[in-house]
């Protein structure tokens, strides 16, 4: 079979596995906070239960109670919620590999950023995985704080924005930040929280009183990725939106992003609790519209734009190359000008960004690029 053909059936099939399992995962994560959050002293006192939440969804009443550390028996089935994670993060990772490592000197690099090889790239992102993790868990074992522990999150994040944003691609730098922040929510759970959940089981059937601080890490570690959903959903999507990872200083982009994007968590994590801050709502708008106002473009000079036939000439040999196939990247074919009209404004987008070609693999020099965008601009 056609490899290209391969590539794109696994894109597919894993791109769809990635998505059902990470609404899973993010959903869990959201219903769960909220009803820790929600939770209030039970009416009637029952042994060990910290608080008890009631709720009404799909035509009947739920009555949910949390334990301060255990129950004083364990039930005969205990649901776990771990497999919503790990099948978020291996189908991610595969993507990841299908999509950047095997295709890295189209995709992952670009010559124009940064001066590596193949295998430095795929280096350097794997070990960006890595080290996200081991940064961040150091962190969360040696800082008592949780305030602490969040300034060194936001420190993690904007030094990984700006290197990712130094040696990759424009598209891949945001992809890799969210594969880092992804790998850290996925650590989370493998390696805290669940082995936490066990820890907590084995003292129940062993007859010992369970340690609460082995939940407390737990319960930390799972707000943590709360925290995080939202900024790493962003980078699965971004990809999509040339105007954000294309902009000057992207990685300062990002950091804004992940900043809104958070504040509206926080909000909402606070609604739970009761209060109203809507303050916070109203800062995020605001943050977004002037983020908005900074990311609009620039007007195009649309006097140098060139005659359809030089326009066309310079697509052929700059554009046409991976965009003639049926299975063009993004849906856009451009083997003719009626085609180059249809996607002139993506043409715009993309082209003047510099994100197409992507690594400029068809070395498209400075002044191709500026009359490509004019002639866009022109018919879009």
């Amino acid at each position: 079979m056609d490899a290209d053909y391969l590539r794109d059936l696994a894109d597919l099939v894993l791109r769809m596995l990635h998505v059902v399992a990470g609404i899973a995962w993010i959903g869990a994560s959201f219903y769960f906070i909220r009803l820790d959050l929600g939770l209030t002293p039970p009416k009637e006192p029952k042994e060990g239960v910290a608080g008890e939440y009631w709720g009404v969804h799909g035509g009947g009443f739920y009555h949910s109670q949390k334990y301060k550390v255990a129950p004083p028996t364990l039930p005969d089935h205990l649901h776990w919620f771990k497999w919503e994670a790990y099948t978020t993060w291996l189908s991610g990772f595969a993507l990841l590999i299908v999509l950047y490592w095997l295709d890295a000197d189209t995709r992952l690099i670009d010559p124009t950023v940064a001066d590596l090889s193949v295998w430095q790239g795929v280096a350097l992102s794997a070990a960006g995985l890595a080290l996200a993790w081991l940064v961040y868990d150091l962190a969360c074992r040696l800082l008592i704080e949780d305030r602490l522990v969040a300034i060194a999150v936001i420190a993690l994040v904007a030094v990984s924005a700006f290197a990712a944003g130094e040696l990759f691609a424009a598209r891949a730098s945001y992809l890799q930040v969210g594969a880092m922040l992804g790998t850290i929510m996925a650590a989370n759970v493998f390696v805290v929280i669940i082995p936490a959940h066990r820890e907590l089981i084995r003292a129940k059937q062993e007859g010992r009183e369970p340690d609460h601080l082995v939940g407390l890490r737990a319960k930390q570690r799972s707000v943590h990725n709360n925290y995080l959903t939202l900024p790493v959903v962003f980078t699965m999507l971004a990809g999509h939106f040339p105007l954000a990872f294309g902009a000057d200083h992207a990685w300062l982009v990002l950091i804004a992003i992940f900043a809104i994007v958070a504040a509206i968590r926080h909000f909402f994590n606070r609604w739970h609790t009761g209060k109203r801050d809507w303050w916070i709502l109203a800062a995020a708008g605001v943050a977004a519209a002037a983020l908005a106002v900074v990311l609009a473009p620039d007007d195009v000079d649309t006097s140098k734009a060139p005659n359809d036939e030089l326009a066309k000439a310079i697509v052929i040999d700059r554009c046409a190359p991976c965009h003639s196939g049926i299975n063009a990247p993004l849906g856009v074919r451009l083997t003719n000008t009626e085609q180059m009209q249809e996607h002139a404004n993506k043409i715009v987008g993309l082209v003047k960004s510099g994100v197409m070609p992507p690594g400029n693999t068809t070395a498209m020099t400075q002044a191709e690029r500026e009359q490509l965008v004019a002639w866009a601009a022109a018919h879009g």
